[in-house]
């Protein structure tokens, strides 16, 4: 048995800021944008030519050749996340049984799918990889981190659009609160830099077209913003019962207090009106961590830089704050990597970590034009120090999902 309470010992992350967590948080507070032109493929005939791609990441620099080949670039991502974050948590496997692995991606193999239905049409179903359906699944990154790690614990993904990271941590965090694991390794991944999948967030209208301007397009809360930029990555958290890290004597980085979700049963990409379904959300967190909304230090927003999700999650910010909504730090890191879609609620999440560590938070960066509907203080341009005891990182995605995790400072007293 536990007692309840959920801490974090460690964290890994690819990003396109950086490979690894510290690289990662470095470009963030310095306000760096990870933004630039496709280099993926040809992008003449997009409407989209933009997005924050991971850079200078190769699998053979990780697993052997013949292993990278069968694995996905989400799965890569992720596997790579995942050792640095069992790495710093100095994670054993001696009792693998008790260590579960929950992965979040809102679309899983997507640049795989896509070759393969280009050989479908040019060579036929018999030329078709038999790796296929394993790279493609959406649950082939937690199979492949299982056996990676030799985890025998509750393995699956969890798939909920762009709420998927903040989800899975969800899922991991009630595992072990629940006793059904002592530690799980528990994020988001997602690799969508595509032609399909640009094509197809173009069509639903979702993606800026600031090509001009790359580094500028991501805009959350800003005026002139018209879209979200794509971005890739993985972010990787180990989660333990209290006892359980108390027992191997790990460094506790910060607690993971509560999570909260919600459905807005409204539409299939909008938010719902006026924030309502996020507010729930949001205080159903701040219910079950036992915490007012005064005492929280700074939030992490989904700010993705549409039009609809900036105003709407604004409001449900203020319907749960009230006045305390405007002395809040509010930042979106978006801003600066692109929306990493399933991977984005567990980088956020560890961006609440290092906030928490640090005593800094990092800004919301091309904030210059003020839009009258979104007026709280969005840390615009500049990172800014702020003791952050507790902080908030707020989730949504399309099917009026909303998920909210709240991650303090740990305390043996709490």
């Amino acid at each position: 048995m536990n007692n309840g309470r959920v801490v974090i010992t460690g964290i890994g992350a690819v990003s396109p800021l950086g490979l690894d967590v510290q690289s990662t948080w470095d470009a963030l507070i310095s306000g760096k944008s990870g933004v630039g032109p496709i280099t993926a493929f040809d992008t003449e005939s997009f409407e989209t030519k933009i997005a924050a791609q991971v850079k200078d990441f190769d699998g053979t620099d990780y697993f052997e050749r013949k292993q990278a080949r069968h694995m996905d670039r989400y799965t890569q991502f992720a596997a790579v996340a995942s050792r640095q974050a069992v790495e710093q948590a100095r994670l054993t496997f001696e009792e693998p049984e008790e260590i579960g692995v929950v992965i979040g991606s809102g679309i899983g193999g997507l640049s795989t799918l896509s070759l393969q239905f280009d050989v479908l049409a040019q060579r036929g179903p018999r030329k078709i990889s038999p790796f296929l359906v394993p790279m493609m699944i959406t649950d082939g990154a937690p199979g492949q981190i299982s056996i990676m790690l030799g985890a025998r614990g509750p393995n699956y993904c969890v798939t909920s659009a762009c709420s998927s990271g903040a989800d899975a941590l969800g899922a991991a965090y009630e595992m072990v609160r629940r006793g059904d694991a002592n530690a799980v390794v528990a994020g988001g991944t997602e690799a969508s830099i595509t032609p399909i999948g640009i094509a197809g967030f173009n069509a639903a209208g979702a993606l800026s077209v600031r090509n001009e301007e790359p580094e500028k397009a991501s805009r959350p809360f800003d005026a002139e913003r018209d879209g979200f930029v794509m971005g890739e990555g993985a972010a990787i958290l180990v989660l333990e019962s209290l006892s359980y890290a108390q027992r191997r004597g790990a460094n506790i980085l910060a607690e993971l207090a509560s999570y909260g979700a919600t459905s807005d049963a409204f539409h299939i990409t909008q938010p719902s009106e006026g924030g309502e379904g996020g507010a729930r959300a949001l205080k159903l967190a701040l219910k079950k961590a036992g915490l007012e909304p005064e005492v929280i230090d700074y939030i992490n927003a989904h700010g993705t830089s549409t039009p609809l999700n900036d105003r709407s999650e604004t409001l449900a910010i203020k319907s749960v704050f009230n006045e305390a909504a405007y002395k809040i730090p509010i930042s979106s890191t978006k801003s600066m990597m692109g929306h990493l879609i399933g991977a984005a609620g567990a980088i956020e999440a560890i961006i609440c970590v290092m906030a928490i560590k640090h005593g800094i938070v990092p800004p919301t960066i091309n904030l210059t034009d003020d839009d009258p509907d979104c007026d709280l203080d969005y840390v615009a341009n500049v990172a800014r120090p702020v003791k952050v005891r507790a902080a908030v990182s707020n989730s949504f995605g399309f099917g009026g999902h909303n998920s909210v995790l709240v991650v303090r400072e740990y305390q043996e007293d709490h």
